[in-house]
C-alpha cells in the first residue's frame, strides 16, 4: 500500500519516516549505525532524518528536495511510504509522489502551528482525490506535551479540512525524534487514548486493484520485425489499468478502430494469453490496421472512456510564468501530446487561505483553479476517481511543465457540433470530397 508523509518544511516529515523505520525493524541491518558513525565522523548530531535523506544537497540545506520510497512492513501488510518534500519550491515533486499514493500522513509541528503549506498541502491531497489522511501533531515535547496546544491546533485545523472535504481518521500528539506514539502509547501524553500511527496505517483500507478496473493502455509504438520471416506489426504499451486476453476485441480511440488480439507478446515469456496493469506488453492483431501512436486501446465490452475536444478540470500551477486565457500550451496524458487552451477560467483558489475568486483572468503559481480547457483535437480519457492514470494530465509551456491537472467533467465537443456539422458549406464540401474519393479510389468505398 501507497502512502505519503507531507507537511511544512521542517515539521519532521523525514525524521518521523525513519523513526517508523526503526522502530519496525524495518532497516537493513548495520544501516543504523552506519549512519551514526557518519555523523560522528562530521562531527555531526544524528538525526533520524539522515537515513532517508541521501542526496549531499539535502543533508547540507536540512530540507527534502526529492521524493524518497521507502519499503517496510507491519504485521499486517507491506507499505511504500513516500517522503514528499515540504519546502514551497518544491510542490512540484510533492505533487508527483502524493499522485502516487491511496493514503496520508500529514505533519503538523506543535510548537509552529499550522503554517501555509500545511493548508495547501491538504488541499492538493483532496484535489487529487486522497481521502484517507491522519494529521500527526509533531513535536510535543518542544510544547511540554501540552493538551491544550493540541487540541487547539486539531479544533482550528478541522475546520479548515472541512471546509475542503477532507475528514481525518484521527489527529494524533507525537514526538518523531522520541518515537512517541508512533508505535506505542507514550505515558507523556496519559491524555491521549487514541491509536498510534502504525495502528492507524494499518486501519487504512488499500483501493481497488488497478486490475480489476477497466481495460485501458495508450499506444507507445508501432513496430514490425522481418528477422526470420516475422512480418507482424506488433503494438507496445504499458497497461495503465485492467487486463488483456487473447481473443479480446478490441478499440483504439479516438479513431474507432476495432480488431481482436490474437497474441499477447511480454518480453522474456512464452504463450502469454493474459496481461494486467502495469505490464509493459506488445500486442498482434487478427486484422492488420493503421493505428497510431498516442491512441487510447479499451476493451469493447467494458465501459469506454470519454472521447471529446472539450473538459472541465481542477488545475495546480507551477509555472514560472500565469496560465491564462487562450494562450497555446501542450497538453500531455499517457503517451498522448495535444495542444490545449484554457476556453474559461472560471475560479482561482488561494489554497493557503481557501480565498476564492471568480474575476481573474490568470493563474499565478502554486495557484489552484479551476477551468474549461479545450483541445486541437479530440483525445480520450476518463474522470478523476474512475482510472487516475487516465484521468490526470500535465501542461507543458514551452520546455517545462508548468501545470497538473485532474479531469472532472467530459464536455460536449467544440470542433464538430451538430450545429457545425449540419452547415451548409460543411455539407457541400463532404458531398465533394466524396465525390472525389468515389472516382479515383472506388474501391475505398469511403463513407463521409
Amino acid at each position: 500500500m501507497n502512502i505519503v508523509i507531507v507537511g511544512h518544511v521542517d515539521h519532521g516529515k523525514s525524521t518521523l519516516v525513519g523513526r517508523l523505520l526503526v522502530d519496525t525493524g524495518s532497516l537493513p541491518k548495520g544501516k543504523l549505525e552506519q549512519v551514526k558513525k557518519i555523523c560522528a565522523i562530521n562531527s555531526k548530531p544524528f538525526e533520524y532524518a539522515f537515513l532517508l535523506d541521501a542526496l549531499k544537497d539535502e543533508q547540507s540545506q536540512g530540507i527534502t528536495i526529492d521524493t524518497a520510497r521507502i519499503f517496510f512492513k507491519t504485521k499486517k501488510r507491506e507499505y511504500i511510504i513516500i517522503d514528499a518534500p515540504g519546502h514551497i519550491e518544491f510542490l512540484k515533486n510533492m505533487i508527483s509522489g502524493a499522485a502516487r499514493a491511496e493514503a496520508a500522513v500529514l505533519l503538523i509541528d506543535a510548537e509552529e502551528g499550522i503554517a501555509e503549506n500545511s493548508k495547501r498541502h491538504a488541499y492538493m491531497l483532496s484535489m487529487l482525490g486522497i481521502k484517507q489522511v491522519v494529521v500527526a501533531v509533531n513535536k510535543m515535547d518542544l510544547v511540554d506535551f501540552s493538551e491544550k496546544v493540541f487540541e487547539q491546533i486539531k479544533n482550528n485545523y478541522s475546520v479548515f479540512l472541512d471546509e475542503i472535504g477532507v475528514n481525518p481518521i484521527e489527529f494524533v500528539p507525537v514526538s518523531a525524534r522520541d518515537g512517541i506514539n508512533l508505535t506505542m502509547n507514550s505515558e507523556m501524553t496519559p491524555w491521549y487514548k487514541g491509536l498510534t500511527i502504525i495502528d492507524l496505517i494499518d486501519t487504512f483500507v488499500k483501493e481497488k486493484e488497478e486490475n480489476e478496473n477497466n481495460f485501458r493502455m495508450f499506444v507507445q509504438g508501432v513496430y514490425k520485425f522481418t528477422a526470420n520471416g516475422d512480418s507482424r506489426r506488433i503494438i507496445a504499451g504499458t497497461i495503465n489499468s485492467g487486463s488483456i486476453n487473447t481473443g479480446d476485441e478490441i478499440i483504439f480511440l479516438p479513431s474507432k478502430k476495432t480488431s481482436i488480439v490474437k497474441t499477447i507478446e511480454n518480453y522474456g515469456k512464452k504463450d502469454v494469453v493474459t496481461a494486467g496493469s502495469e505490464e509493459a506488453i506488445g500486442l498482434t492483431l487478427e486484422t492488420q490496421i493503421y493505428v497510431k501512436p498516442s491512441e487510447l486501446i479499451c476493451r469493447a465490452d467494458e465501459k469506454s472512456p470519454n472521447t471529446t475536444d472539450r473538459f472541465r478540470a481542477n488545475i495546480f500551477w507551477m509555472g514560472k510564468n500565469p496560465l491564462i486565457e487562450n494562450k497555446k500550451y501542450k497538453l500531455k496524458i499517457g503517451t498522448n501530446q495535444v495542444q490545449v487552451v484554457l476556453e474559461k477560467l472560471e475560479n482561482v483558489i488561494d489554497a493557503s487561505v481557501l480565498e476564492n475568486s471568480t474575476d481573474r483572468n490568470k493563474v499565478d503559481r502554486h495557484e489552484v483553479a479551476r477551468g474549461i480547457f479545450r483541445t486541437s483535437e479530440i483525445f480520450s480519457f476518463d474522470l478523476v476517481g474512475e482510472i487516475k492514470t487516465t484521468s490526470r494530465f500535465v501542461i507543458v509551456d514551452g520546455y517545462d511543465i508548468a501545470g497538473g491537472g485532474i479531469i472532472i467533467e467530459a464536455l460536449e465537443p467544440a470542433l464538430l457540433t451538430k450545429a457545425e456539422n449540419s452547415a451548409p458549406d460543411i455539407i457541400a464540401f463532404k458531398v465533394e470530397l466524396k465525390n472525389l474519393f468515389d472516382k479515383y479510389f472506388p474501391d475505398w468505398g469511403i463513407n463521409i
